[in-house]
Parts: C-alpha cells; structure tokens; sequence
C-alpha cells in the first residue's frame, strides 16, 4: 500500500515575503549560470576559435569553427555526472546547500576563463584548459537547475506551480539579455583589436560580481517545506538513486525527450544563428547581437505565460501548442534569416521564442509533478542534463555540419522539426500531471 502525505495547500509558503525569496533565489541563480554559459556559447561562435585554436583557424577556418562548437557540447556531458552527484546530494542534504554549492562553482569556472593564457601564450595548454573549465561549468549546470525548480514549485500554492516554476525558467532568457547585451555594448563601444586582445574577458570577469550578489540572495532563501517533510521521516530513502532507477527509469527517459527539442532549437538562437549571419551571410555583429537581445525578451515573455497557462489549460496542452510553433515556424524563420535584412532577421528570432517560451515555462512544474518526492531532485535533474544532451549539447555543431554539408539552410530546419515530433511524443506518453500530489510517499 501507500501511504502519501498531503504537503500541498492552497495557501503555499508560509509568509509573502518568504514567497518572494524563493522566487528571487531560484532566478538569480539560474540567471547567472545561464548567463555564465551563453557569454562562452556566443563568443565560440564570434571569437574563441581564433584564440584558442589559432593554428587551426589560420589553416581551416571551417573545421576551427566545428571544433569550437564542439567545446559547448563537451561541457554537456557532464551535465549527467552534476546531474548524479547533485541530484543525490539534494534528495539527501536539501536542495538549498547544493544550489548554493552549483552558484560557486559556476562563477569561479566562468572567472578563470576571463584570466586564461591563449594559444599564442601557452600553445597546446590554452584549449586543454579552457575544455578543463567548460567541464566545471558542465558539472556545476547539471545539478543547478533541478534544485531551483524544485525550490520555486515545491513553494508554491498548488493552482500556481506552473507560474512558481517558470521564475527559474525566466532565468534562461535574462541571461542571454545580459550577455548578449554586455556583449553588444563591448562590440560598439571598442575597436575590434581591443576586444579581441583583451575585451572579450570583461563578461567573464564580471561573473565574480553576479555570483556575490546570487549567494547572498540564495543563502537567505529557507529550505523547501516539501523537502522538511522528507527530513523529518525515519523511512526516508537511503539511496535516493537507486530507488530512482527501479521505480521511476520511465518518468526519466520521458523528461529526457520532452526536452529535447526546446533545447536544440534554444541553442540556436543562443548561438547558430550569430554565427551564420555573421560568417556565412556577411551581416555585421553589433545589430546581430541588438536583434537576439531584443528576442529574448520575446523569450522571457512567453516563457511566464508558458507556466501561466500550464495552470490554465494544463502543461501537455501548453507543451504541445509551443512544440507546433516552433515546428511550423522552422522553414518560414529561414526564408527570413536568409533575406539579410536585419529586421527580418530580428522578427524570425522573436517569433521563434514564442514555441520557445510554451516549451518551456511549464517544464518546472510538469517535471517536479512527475516524481515522488524522495527521488525528486535525482529524477528531473538527470531527465534535464539527458534531454539537454540528446537536443543542445551539439545542437550548433550538428546545425554547421548540416549547412556544410548541403549548402542549404533548410536542412537545419528539418533536423528541428524531427526533433518537435520526438518531443511531442515524450509529453503525450507523458499524460496530464497538473494537481498532482508533491508530498512525501513511502511505498510499503
């Protein structure tokens, strides 16, 4: 039988202010690893190849862009193993230790890369480092993000989990306004020499500043009550993992592939697209730069309304309708992409966040719903860093090779398509989790 303790309430945390707490540490805190992640992810696409595989730039230039590419992927990798280690931690210690153990690590991963010899300095040693510290970022990512999705959802009022669980969601798109705002400022506000000899370190550096102001944030933040529960059980699991893996393989394989596709084609627009309208269409960066940032304000926009909604109509139903915007916009958002005009290109990244903000706003709470408590964090973590290797991980590296292989850039936009479909089957055999239960539940 079992035996299920009913933590949920109408009336959620205990105070306002504690509300706002939470709120404020699970997107400050992803707003800064995400930050950290697409400050790399968009000068890969711009600069870092030069720098740190200048050999290689200097003798095929195409094959150094591949390969820098291929450095966003690596760090996914590991999301798996941050994944684990956090995941498990988190099921046992708490979810806020380890946010704030994710939040360092992070920053300090970030900060080394702004102070690091290039190829120039200490030859073969700079890539060797920089993939070193992509792997730190890769580990400290994987457990970041279940942690706030949980702290934001097992907060909130039972009829507001969708729109609770899209603040850390939120965290995604306010990273790339500022890093690609930073970014464009740097551009238009030094000569290309300056930026290349030492701007390019001023983002990464500034992380330092972003991980004080989200430790402080997050220290204050209590201890999710869902989690206190948990604690205070004497039948609380001892091995988080293991139950996971005999009780819940399908709930981690469907989060997996219900991720996918939002992730691939978000690396798009994080990083394919500066690339190809910078390199392979000749547009100028800054107004490049200036467009993705005003599109990820789109982004920010419907990711709210996304989670809003999911408590609305329910988060299938929401996941489905941002799935079919994004499928449906692929091969119309090229014709744009391609006219070279700067407002067109602008206008088909906006309409882009619009699948994918619905694809993304209801994840948070979708996913928490699809767990037991004590398996929780391991689960949606783990089903987070699997679906972000199968769809973002080599999501730009597969998108080049594609363009380089047909000369046509609508086999980008197949590849994304096929990737909606893998997904929209994910959330159908997935079902309606919206109302569910989050309380502890001991099977006996």
């Amino acid at each position: 039988m079992t035996a299920t303790s009913t933590v949920d309430s109408p009336s959620g945390p205990s105070s306002k202010r504690e509300e706002r707490r939470v709120l404020a540490g699970t997107l400050v805190g992803t707003t800064i690893e995400w930050y950290d992640f697409f400050i790399f992810a968009q000068l890969t696409a711009t600069l870092l190849a030069p720098l740190f595989l200048s050999p290689l730039e200097k003798s095929n230039p195409g094959v150094a862009q591949l390969l820098s590419f291929a450095t966003i992927g690596i760090s996914f990798l590991f999301r798996p193993l941050g994944a684990f280690v956090a995941g498990h931690l988190g099921d046992k210690m708490g979810r806020k230790a380890v946010l704030v153990m994710t939040l360092v690590m992070m920053g300090a991963a970030t900060a080394l890369i702004g102070v690091l010899p290039t190829y120039e300095t200490i030859g073969l040693w700079a890539p060797v480092l920089l993939i070193f510290l992509r792997v730190v970022q890769g580990f400290s990512a994987g457990g970041e993000w279940g942690g706030a999705a949980l702290m934001a959802v097992e907060h909130a009022p039972i009829k507001k989990r969708g729109l609770f669980g899209a603040y850390p969601q939120i965290g995604v798109p306010i990273g790339m306004i500022l890093a690609t705002g930073l970014l464009f400022f740097l551009q238009s506000g030094m000569s290309k020499e300056d930026f290349s000899a030492w701007g390019w370190r001023v983002p990464f550096l500034l992380s330092v500043v972003l991980i004080v102001v989200g430790y402080l944030i997050r220290r204050a933040v209590g201890e999710s009550p869902v989690f206190k529960e948990l604690a205070q059980r004497k039948a609380e699991s001892k091995a988080p993992l293991g139950e996971l893996f005999r009780r819940n393989k399908k709930e981690v394989v469907l989060a997996a592939l219900i991720f996918i596709a939002n992730n691939a084609a978000g690396y798009l627009l994080i990083a394919f697209f500066i690339s190809y309208a910078t390199k392979a269409l000749k547009m100028p960066l800054p107004p490049v730069l200036l467009a993705t940032t005003i599109a990820s304000f789109g982004w920010l926009i419907f990711t709210m309304v996304g989670g809003w909604l999911s408590d609305k109509i329910g988060r299938v139903k929401t996941f489905l309708i941002g799935y079919g915007v994004i499928f449906a916009w692929m091969l119309p958002m090229f014709i744009l992409i391609d006219t070279k005009d700067i407002v067109l290109y602008g206008t088909a990244l906006f309409v882009l966040t619009i699948g994918l903000g619905l694809s993304y706003g209801p994840m948070s709470a979708m996913y928490a719903e699809m767990f037991p408590a004590q398996v929780r964090y391991s689960g949606i973590s783990i089903g987070y860093a699997l679906g972000s290797i199968l769809g973002g991980a080599f999501a730009t590296f597969i998108a080049q090779a594609l363009l380089d292989a047909t000369k046509w850039s609508g086999s980008v936009s197949l590849y994304i398509m096929g990737l909606c479909i893998i997904s929209a089957v994910g959330v159908i055999l997935a079902k309606e989790t919206r109302g569910r239960p989050l309380g502890y539940s001991v099977h006996h």
